[in-house]
């Protein structure tokens, strides 16, 4: 395993001592322990940004499943960097501000760490594979670890909703994405991302083109909260702070990024791809923006402002998605797009970790996060406000922050499309900047409404639960570094521009790079007088009237039912697929085994017979059969009438009598066809068959002589030929559909060879099929056990019952 590989499962492998050091070092708080972890891993990815820098990438391989083109391969180039740095680089700041906000005492924090971790490697996992069924083993990961650390306080009802809400949708997209990934490989007949981009004319001329996108941008939309898949997110909130600063802001959510970042090269080719990015990105954008004005929680607020900037992020690796129609970079105005994506998904994970931090030091330092009963904090939370402030401006897009310089960034993509000839952005276009300024105003409204409701205006310190002050210095760290990071970036966004901006970018456009250019990326403050300077100075205008004014306007938030939300259609699908899972199931449960064999019956032998007739499968002929003696017609013709004969016996002993007939009969075949084995096999399982069955029936009452008549019944009539008919044909196609070669043919050439010995039978089953015999070994335990628990419970109830009664009789005597 290389080091790379060591890099990615180091988390998983740290995980399993974290419960050990919980419990056996509880004067330590066990986030000390896990610091060591990020910290180590954002050092040692720190060592890649020369070689990314260059314009080098490393690439580690370890085969895994090779014959199904399944190999862990770790690719490290400037964008799957940059990912893999606020994974560890974030995380590092996470796990220091949670140990001050998690109480050692109070907390499982054994649990906590252990989910965090399991789901810092995920994260790694999917930016750094190039298979793409390694990246959805690890999609799926992140999902199942969110799901744990969004449940983490599972006690309130709450948090279990939020964090199955978050999983079904997720998960679903997972799934949706994995049904792509399929298309992909069945297309190239590889799973390697970079096979894929180099293919990408072979995948465009696919008839399955389309489809594959769509299932693809599934999996995106769901995990990176995408309208109308954007609902999850906000319940998600339910998580303690430390998670919500991690996984959705700078991490988890933006997976579906990164996976559109690295597929654009793969759908270059279609118009719906730009589109439907650009689209989906720019309406959820102004979605959230325009919802997170209404809430009144510190991280509802947080939540969809979190959605509004990812649907920002989203649109502009859209609208980048155009660059690749160009033939190289020079004048390629939609390449300002993708720097500005790239740029502000740094940006955001800044700014809007530190508010979450924020918001989780108000809600311990005060009690509450209800905005509505927060106010006059300045005072005494001076450092706390600072940082509100600071990350506040940046998320409304203001100077001199680092925010600006990406929001300016994107209105500049967005008014660049009329400049394009193609894909109607010359024309429909107009809507894409209109949407952006809307979205952009209601930004700087909840952005200015963060800190100036929080701690403006009056003080309502006797309605907090708790008495406000400052928090301790270790929980405004990790803040303060971000909101540093937020004013140094702002001052001097060049220092990332070679180092991160610039090969992440190149990373995107792979086949441009390999022309030999080069991505120009230079970004500073001022532009001179640009359509996107007055669409900035139009927004601060028309935000902070509306601010002024919101009591006027709020009422609009009330016209929609709640039914009518995707949240109320969400909570009606659940609860309508509850009641008609109850109804189904009561329709068929019936309690019945003869019910449900017929269920199976019918649905195999459909199957069977369907397959058979779609695929013309229907072929035999007797031409090859062997002889058959006259004593093998007398023993078939016994074995037939003694089964017949069964179904007329009015006694159990002639029944059993005539089953042991049958199954004596079949003996005697394996001897006449030289399998002595399989003969005596049979004879013993007959014999103690017979012995029990002699044994149970002794019991049992006898049988009533009066005469019952059955009713005959159609349905199963038809069942019972259906069947027979399916078996008949299956029989007859074994015996002339031979395509393959008999694996007696291998056994028989290896069995001394491979296994040194010479019973065939014997070492088919011990050695050729070695994990079957072993598990029909394990299924008998487990019966065993199951059965001598229930015979020691019988026991134990029996002698408590017995000392129950003599006492009741010693107390009456």
């Amino acid at each position: 395993m290389s080091l790379l590989h060591l890099a990615i499962l180091l988390p998983l492998l740290a995980a399993p001592f974290i419960p050990f050091l919980f419990r056996g070092m509880k004067q330590i708080h066990t986030g000390w322990f896990v610091l060591i972890v990020p910290v180590v891993l954002v050092t040692y990815f720190a060592g890649f940004i020369p070689i990314t820098s260059a314009g080098d990438v490393v690439t580690e391989t370890i085969a895994w499943m090779p014959s199904l083109g399944i190999n862990f391969t770790a690719y490290v180039d400037g964008l799957s960097l940059l990912f893999a740095l606020l994974i560890t680089g974030i995380g590092a700041l996470v796990v220091l501000y949670s140990i001050y906000y998690l109480n050692k005492d109070k907390e499982s924090l054994g649990h906590f760490y252990v989910y965090l971790l399991m789901f810092m490697s995920a994260m790694l996992g999917v930016v750094l594979s190039d298979n793409m069924i390694v990246m959805y083993m690890f999609w799926e990961l992140t999902s199942i670890s969110s799901f744990l650390l969004i449940g983490y306080w599972y006690e309130k009802e709450r948090s279990r909703y939020g964090a199955q809400k978050s999983m079904l949708l997720t998960v679903f997209g997972g799934l949706s994405m994995l049904g792509g990934i399929v298309l992909l490989e069945s297309m190239i007949g590889s799973y390697s991302i970079r096979d894929m981009i180099a293919n990408s004319d072979v995948i465009a001329e696919s008839p399955f083109f389309l489809v594959a996108m769509i299932l693809i941008l599934l999996g995106a939309f769901t995990k990176s909260a995408q309208f109308p898949f954007h609902i999850w997110l906000p319940d998600a909130m339910e998580a303690p702070t430390p998670v919500s600063a991690y996984l959705h802001s700078a991490t988890m959510v933006k997976a579906g990024l990164y996976l559109v970042a690295r597929m654009s090269p793969v759908f270059q080719e279609s118009s719906v791809w730009l589109w439907t990015i650009a689209g989906v990105g720019m309406f959820t954008m102004f979605w959230g923006s325009f919802n997170a004005v209404k809430q009144t929680d510190l991280k509802g607020i947080l939540a969809f402002s979190t959605v509004s900037q990812l649907g920002l992020i989203m649109s502009l690796l859209g609208l980048g998605a155009a660059a690749l129609h160009y033939d190289g970079m020079d004048d390629n105005i939609f390449m300002v797009a993708t720097i500005a994506a790239i740029f502000h998904l740094i940006n955001h994970a800044t700014f809007k970790g530190s508010l979450f931090m924020m918001a989780g030091i108000v809600d311990h330092e005060t009690g509450t996060r209800d905005i509505r009963k927060l106010g006059g904090l300045m005072t005494v939370m001076p450092i706390t406000f600072t940082i509100a402030v600071i990350g506040s401006l940046s998320m409304a897009g203001l100077p001199p922050f680092n925010g600006f310089l990406s929001k300016e960034m994107f209105l500049k993509a967005t008014t660049k499309v009329f400049s394009a000839d193609f894909f109607a952005l010359d024309t429909i276009g107009i809507l894409l900047p209109v949407i952006a300024f809307v979205g952009s105003v209601f930004t700087f409204i909840y952005s200015i409404m963060l800190f100036t409701r929080t701690f403006m205006g009056k003080a309502k310190f006797d309605q907090l639960p708790k008495k406000p002050h400052e928090a301790p210095i270790g929980m405004l760290i990790s803040p303060a570094i971000l909101a540093l990071l937020v004013v140094g970036l702002g001052f001097f966004p060049n220092v990332l521009s070679n180092s991160l901006i610039k090969p992440a970018v190149e990373s995107i456009y792979p086949t441009l790079v390999a022309q030999g250019q080069e991505v120009d990326v230079h970004i500073y403050f001022w532009h001179g007088l640009t359509p996107e300077l007055f669409m900035t100075i139009g927004v601060v205008l028309l935000g902070s009237l509306l601010f002024w004014q919101m009591g006027k306007w709020m009422g609009i938030y009330n016209r929609i039912p709640h039914r009518l939300t995707l949240n109320g259609m969400y909570d009606g699908t659940l609860v309508w697929s509850n009641k008609a899972a109850y109804r189904f199931k009561d329709n068929y449960m019936t309690g019945f085994i003869r019910s449900y064999l017929i269920y199976i019956f019918v649905f195999l032998s459909g199957m069977m017979l369907f397959s058979i007739w779609w695929f013309d499968m229907y072929q035999f002929s007797f031409e090859n059969l062997a002889e058959i003696a006259p004593y093998e017609y007398v023993l078939g013709a016994v074995v037939m009438l003694g089964a017949l004969a069964i179904l007329f016996m009015k006694s159990r002993l002639p029944s059993i009598i005539l089953l042991g007939v049958v199954g004596y009969g079949v003996a005697l075949f394996f001897v006449f066809f030289g399998a002595p084995d399989l003969a005596l096999t049979q004879l013993v399982i007959e014999t103690v068959s017979v012995a029990l069955f002699l044994l149970v029936f002794y019991h049992m009452p006898d049988i009533s002589k009066k005469e019952v008549r059955m009713r005959f019944k159609v349905g199963n009539a038809i069942v019972a030929v259906l069947v027979g008919t399916t078996v008949t044909l299956l029989s007859f196609m074994a015996l002339t559909n031979k395509s393959l070669t008999s694996i007696s043919e291998y056994y028989k050439e290896n069995v001394y060879e491979l296994a040194a010995g010479k019973n065939m039978v014997n070492v088919v089953l011990v050695d050729f099929r070695g994990f079957d015999t072993l598990f029909e070994i394990v299924v008998l335990g487990i019966a065993a056990f199951g059965i001598y628990t229930m015979i020691k419970f019988r026991t134990t109830r029996r002698t408590k019952g017995e000392g129950e009664h003599e006492a009741k009789q010693q107390t009456r005597q």
